[in-house]
């Protein structure tokens, strides 16, 4: 081995299809709300559960790592700050000038690690973190009014067009937040705040009406 040389022991921690796996929303039961539940209301919630989170760092001014990451991804990492970029069933989000968060489906993310061993070189860092966070989705008519209650930033579709993303305080514990749509927003959040920030939710959209998707 010569003194360039660096070698990463990689395996595939994710369970097969075979076995269940159980979201940080699995106790709530959002499958039974959503049919037992109101089917009105201001304010819809559903959790796109078990999706692969993996968190890349590398050098934006690197061309070969953008190369690399759009060779897996099939499409190019979105540089400018506080954007996304979606193509199929994959979503780049920036979070900061050199980390991205990616999201993918959930049993295809070790074969995405593995692509980006073989696509990157040099210094940079993939790290899968699906276990550790959900994503969140919250739509309708006062979604915005819900949001508001929850965090500082400014909503308005003028400052805060459909892609952006921002980090941001939610409810005294975190979030990364995506506008997909004028009334359509995604929430990163973590698996220690899950059952906190579920309760939040439904106090927040109570003046609404909270409709729950499965």
């Amino acid at each position: 081995m010569s003194d360039n040389e660096v070698f990463a022991a990689v395996m595939n921690q994710l369970p097969d299809a075979s076995i269940p796996g159980y979201s940080p929303l699995h106790h709530a039961d959002l499958e039974t709300l959503a049919k037992q539940g109101p089917q009105q209301g201001g304010v819809h919630l559903r959790e796109h559960k078990l999706l692969g989170h993996l968190v890349l760092r590398c050098n934006p001014e690197n061309p070969e790592h953008l190369a690399g990451a759009e060779r897996v991804l099939g499409v190019a990492l979105p540089l400018k700050p506080m954007s996304s970029v979606t193509e199929g069933n994959v979503s780049v989000l920036w979070t900061s000038p050199d980390e991205w968060v990616i999201m993918v489906p959930g049993l295809e993310a070790f074969d995405y690690e593995t692509k980006f061993r073989a696509e990157m070189s040099g210094h940079y860092s993939l790290v899968n973190v699906s276990g550790g966070q959900t994503l969140v989705e919250v739509s309708g008519a006062n979604v915005v009014e819900m949001l508001k209650k929850s965090s500082p930033l400014d909503f308005d579709l003028s400052v805060f067009p459909v892609g952006k993303v921002a980090g941001t305080v939610f409810a005294k514990a975190g979030a990364v937040i995506r506008r997909t749509g004028e009334d359509r927003f995604e929430l990163i959040i973590r698996r220690s705040f899950a059952d906190y920030l579920w309760l939040w939710l439904q106090d927040a959209s109570r003046e609404y009406g909270l409709v729950i998707e499965a």
